[in-house]
């Protein structure tokens, strides 16, 4: 669930929804808000500072870093951990490389997949 927290402050920090010195939802705030527990929270906030895209100053919050640019790096962090489930994913239905490119490319063109792509295994 953290790891959801980060995909998500990070996302709009390189959207440019929130702006360098931007204050963040306090860590309460933010878990009673979002349903979860404050120690979650804390911890995607922890993640967040270490990879430089925010930055938190005791007593007075979180704020956007001056300079986020490594939340790029993280969400290509996200990406390739999301591939790597879906890849694990794949092989556990039997799905060869080329299905799983064909699968992607499905999703990527929102087209519905066929039946001959359904099954596509070596």
């Amino acid at each position: 669930m953290y790891q959801q927290i980060v995909d998500q402050i990070t996302a709009r920090v390189m959207a440019g929804d929130w702006r360098p010195g931007q204050p963040l939802p306090s860590i309460r705030e933010l878990a009673a808000g979002s349903g979860v527990s404050v120690i979650t929270v804390k911890r995607a906030y922890e993640e967040l500072e270490r990879a430089g895209v925010i930055v938190t100053r005791h007593g007075k919050g979180s704020v956007v870093a001056d300079r986020p640019e490594p939340a790029r790096a993280l969400l290509e962090e996200g990406l390739r951990h999301h591939l790597q489930e879906a890849i694990a994913v794949g092989a556990r239905l039997g799905l060869d490389r080329a299905a799983l490119h064909q699968r992607l490319d499905v999703v990527l063109d929102g087209n519905p997949p066929t039946s001959q792509s359904k099954g596509s295994q070596s």
